[in-house]
């Protein structure tokens, strides 16, 4: 399995705003098969009790059986209903985080020379309190990425200029 490559198309300090652009750009995927992939990195206890009431069984990066006791710790949830973002949203608070909307397909881009995107480069990202898909960047905004195969970059371009936007930063490998 290879890694998709990302590259940024927005930064907000509004997250509804992020949250529409990420709306928008599904509206021109193939959703069959949609799911969204969680990752925090959680400093406090009360995040922490959210989260794992909301994901039980997310994989943890922890030292011991008591996370609480270990902060920061790294969560992921994997394959969860798209109906889950807004609770998790809501329980990360101020932790940096990201959503990956996980789905079927990008269009065929012709005006590129590119035909259907199949599923391994067809995600949105859309990384919160954070300015980087590892979350090691804090920041007081949002940003979101498109994500493609390494051999067609110049579809993530397109799909920024499909909903009016520019792609922002460098097309980097996206960590999973």
């Amino acid at each position: 399995m290879s890694n998709s490559y990302a590259q940024p198309v927005l930064r907000t300090a509004d997250l509804s705003v992020g949250l529409h652009t990420v709306e928008r750009l599904l509206t021109i995927a193939d959703l069959r098969d949609l799911e969204v992939d969680f990752e925090a990195r959680v400093f406090s206890a009360d995040v922490l009790a959210a989260l794992q009431e909301l994901i039980p069984d997310a994989e943890r990066w922890v030292e011991g059986d008591d996370p609480a006791a270990h902060l920061p710790v790294r969560l992921r949830g994997w394959a969860m209903p798209p109906e889950t973002v807004e609770p998790f949203l809501k329980a990360v608070g101020e932790s940096p985080a990201s959503v990956r909307w996980d789905f079927n397909a990008w269009p065929e881009a012709p005006e590129v020379g590119l035909g259907v995107g199949g599923t391994r480069g067809a995600f949105v990202t859309l990384c919160v309190n954070v300015r980087d898909l590892e979350l090691e960047e804090p920041a007081p905004d949002h940003t979101v990425f498109v994500h493609v195969k390494q051999v067609e970059a110049e579809r993530a371009p397109w799909l920024a200029a499909q909903v009016g936007l520019g792609v922002i930063g460098d097309l980097v490998m996206a960590p999973y």
